[in-house]
């Protein structure tokens, strides 16, 4: 085993992908309810190419899904059991 093999890149991925605050919104807004593009541009404030592109660094990851209804895509967390780091990253910023 190496650090070159693939789980640790695979989890570096996801890591990143986790690592913006932004991205990290999204996650927790996800984790409540599916939300359109739309949705997500009015609750983040930012224009549509920046809220697209965080989707898009969470959907390559593998931590969210779209899904195309008429005109509009809506994002959903496939896996809420990522947000469990929030309570361990929390835990960590108490004892600094």
């Amino acid at each position: 085993m190496s650090p070159t093999d693939a789980k640790y890149t695979e989890m570096a991925t996801i890591m990143k992908a986790l690592a913006h605050p932004t991205r990290l919104f999204i996650l927790d807004r996800l984790n409540q309810q599916e939300h359109c593009v739309c949705e997500l541009q009015e609750l983040i404030c930012a224009d549509m190419s920046t809220v697209s592109k965080h989707l898009s660094v969470l959907r390559n990851a593998g931590i969210i899904s779209s899904r195309k209804h008429n005109n509009q895509v809506f994002y959903s967390l496939l896996c809420p059991c990522v947000l469990n780091m929030y309570e361990c990253v929390i835990d960590l910023k108490k004892r600094s």
